[in-house]
């Protein structure tokens, strides 16, 4: 692996060695090509600050959409269940009613 990245001919993106497979682990995902680079290339330009502070945001957002998903399956789950005991409720003879 080349020890500098490699920014694209304009200098708007970052070229990044692609492997084919797909890593296994998460130690072979961080050692893989392409993160290690992106690694490299926060390091070298001293993007540390920036960087965490984007993962921060994107963590964030996705806790909150887990839970807005979480507390959704658990209205859905309740009205399922409220539906289940209606629907039996109505197929139960009235008792303590005769013909």
């Amino acid at each position: 692996m080349a020890d500098k990245v490699k920014l694209s001919k304009d200098g708007s993106s970052i070229d990044f060695v692609q492997s084919d497979s797909l890593p296994t682990s998460l130690k072979k995902f961080r050692q893989s090509p392409e993160i290690e680079g992106f690694y490299r290339f926060i390091f070298e330009n001293d993007l540390q600050k920036e960087a965490f502070e984007i993962l921060d945001r994107i963590i964030i957002q996705r806790k909150a959409k887990k839970a807005g998903a979480k507390k959704e399956a658990a209205a859905a789950a309740k009205e399922e269940k409220a539906a289940a005991a209606a629907a039996a409720a109505a197929k139960a003879p009235a008792k303590g009613k005769k013909k």
